[in-house]
């Protein structure tokens, strides 16, 4: 499974970003047999969009292949191209090792 969590730096000691759309980067983690096993991560080129952010920064975490996204806030509108694709959204806050470990003991609440 791929987890997209919106970041506020660029490795996986950044604490997760308290909005999605507007997030300067994306780190995304590969978890297999409830171990993280890679992380990767990317610039969000939405972030400083006039507007369209959330579904810009959406559909940059869909094709990066993510089947979870933990954010801190989502907007509507990401929520629903995130509801299309059948990708459940979790709130989280913290560093993101921290938030990834906790969703992959199940104790991160769901958003929607």
């Amino acid at each position: 499974m791929k987890i997209a969590v919106s970041s506020t730096g660029k490795d996986p000691n950044s604490d997760v970003s308290e909005v999605f759309g507007r997030c300067p980067y994306f780190v995304i983690a590969e978890v297999e047999d409830r171990k993280i096993v890679r992380t990767e991560t990317i610039e969000n080129v939405s972030a400083k969009q006039v507007g369209g952010t959330g579904i810009v920064a959406a559909q940059a975490t869909v094709e990066r292949g993510a089947n979870i996204i933990i954010t801190g806030n989502i907007g509507p509108r990401a929520l629903d191209v995130f509801r299309q694709f059948g990708i459940e959204i979790y709130k989280g806050k913290g560093s993101i090792k921290e938030v990834l470990q906790e969703f992959i003991d199940g104790k991160l609440e769901k958003i929607g």
